[in-house]
């Protein structure tokens, strides 16, 4: 007997995803979040605007948001996802065990963007390698830990490996000397973070702790 063929994914998905838990975005970070070509992102944005479910926000550098019908849709998809995947009990887990690290990496970025010098906490000009070492040393410790986090999330969901990839980008671009990719630049190690715990909440489909 014929076996029936596989439902066709859901292309539509990562976008609406991606703008669901980064806010207003310029294409190439929905690129980044997704893993999609310039053109396909491009492509999904444009059916989902005619749908109604996105819109491009006015401006020098165009970025997409979702519409009301767009965050509505994407919560249902979402939820249609993870029910379908049985995915709910494994993706809990791991959401508990990420908001056990949370607070730590909160106070690593605090670090990492300010020190204390004789008393008085400034901001931190990166010249001091030792202190950034350190700095350095704990987010790797810190790292080791997410990583077995992320790897529970995709092997329940594989679109959560996208985020492991990303972290440890990030990390190593800052290891190499590129100090915004910690904490401050759009594809930081703490944006990744912050969007990877958004996901998390729209995923299951909770509130902030």
């Amino acid at each position: 007997m014929t076996q029936p063929a596989a439902p066709a994914p859901d292309t539509a998905l990562p976008v609406l995803h991606a703008l669901r838990c980064a806010g207003a975005v310029s294409v190439a970070r929905i690129r980044a979040i997704t893993g999609l070509a310039g053109f396909d992102a491009e492509s999904e944005l444009i059916d989902l605007g005619i749908d109604g479910l996105v819109t491009r926000l006015p401006g020098d550098l165009p970025v997409w948001s979702l519409t009301a019908a767009g965050r509505a849709a994407a919560a249902e998809r979402i939820a249609g996802e993870l029910e379908s995947a049985r995915a709910r009990g494994p993706v809990t887990a791991a959401y508990e065990r990420f908001m056990v690290l949370n607070p730590e990496l909160l106070d690593l970025c605090t670090a990492w963007q300010l020190r204390s010098v004789d008393g008085v906490t400034g901001v931190n000009d990166h010249r001091d390698a030792a202190y950034d070492s350190r700095v350095l040393a704990r987010f790797a410790d810190l790292d080791r830990r997410a990583a077995a986090v992320c790897a529970e999330l995709s092997a329940a969901l594989p679109r959560f490996g996208r985020y492991r990839a990303r972290l440890a980008e990030a990390l190593g671009r800052a290891a190499a000397g590129e100090t915004a990719y910690l904490a401050d630049d759009t594809a930081s190690y703490h944006i990744v973070w912050a969007e990877l715990h958004e996901d998390l909440l729209a995923t299951l489909g909770t509130e902030r702790w």
